[in-house]
């Protein structure tokens, strides 16, 4: 899953940032409300945490304009205001979501689950499965059979973006899009890395590598 944090409060969202990355997100920070709304508009988040006074556009307005495009994403809106009033006007530009600061982390995160598991029942169930591959997008676990696998953050969110696409070619690029953030500059190649750490936990014949275009998440044979 990637999220994208527009927080003018660099401190405040470099430290989301961090424990949302932890959590097994990947995560792009913008401090400015018109570059918040370009990359939104790009459509390659699942989640927006979005507050309201912002630098170039306030939250209001960027979220107002994210609805009139089409974008369906959830929208979680931040602010140190305070009043019905307030939430009543974020609602209705089109949020899914409304804290006001300041705010506990551990409540930020559940209501950011909550929003996404939203989405997931809107979309169908959130466990993908796979033949016997299993994946619980909502709980984040994952079943072979009857057996649990134990898997890291970023193993995890390749494998759900690859059963998200089961039976279909993913390529390495859309891979690198969902699971590490827009600033990520290392090797391209680090998604063969999990991809292998996969097939080594799951069996290898679960991951087919299509040659020049990316991979194919497919039952066990």
């Amino acid at each position: 899953m990637r999220l994208l944090i527009v927080e003018d409060e660099k401190r405040l969202a470099l430290s989301l940032a961090a424990g949302l990355t932890a959590e097994g997100f990947a995560v792009d920070v913008v401090h400015d409300g018109l570059e918040g709304l370009h990359r939104a508009a790009e459509g390659v988040h699942d989640l927006v945490v979005l507050d309201i006074m912002l630098p170039g556009m306030n939250g209001y307005r960027v979220c107002a304009a994210l609805r009139a495009a089409g974008h369906d994403m959830p929208i979680l809106m931040l602010t140190a205001k305070d009043g019905e009033y307030d939430e009543a006007e974020g609602l209705d530009t089109g949020a899914d979501d409304y804290l006001t600061k300041p705010f506990s982390y551990v409540v930020l995160l559940a209501r950011i689950r909550a929003l996404l598991r939203r989405r997931g029942r809107a979309g169908g169930s959130p466990v993908l499965a796979v033949g016997d591959l299993r994946v619980d997008t909502a709980a984040r676990r994952v079943h072979c059979g009857e057996a649990e696998v134990t898997l890291t953050t970023k193993e995890f969110a390749v494998l759900e973006q690859l059963a998200h696409r089961a039976g279909e070619v993913v390529g390495k690029p859309e891979i690198l899009e969902h699971v590490w953030d827009f600033a990520y500059e290392g090797d391209p190649n680090i998604v063969e890395v999990y991809v292998s750490a996969l097939r080594r936990k799951l069996g290898a014949g679960r991951i087919q590598t299509v040659r020049g275009a990316g991979y194919r998440l497919v039952e066990a044979s």
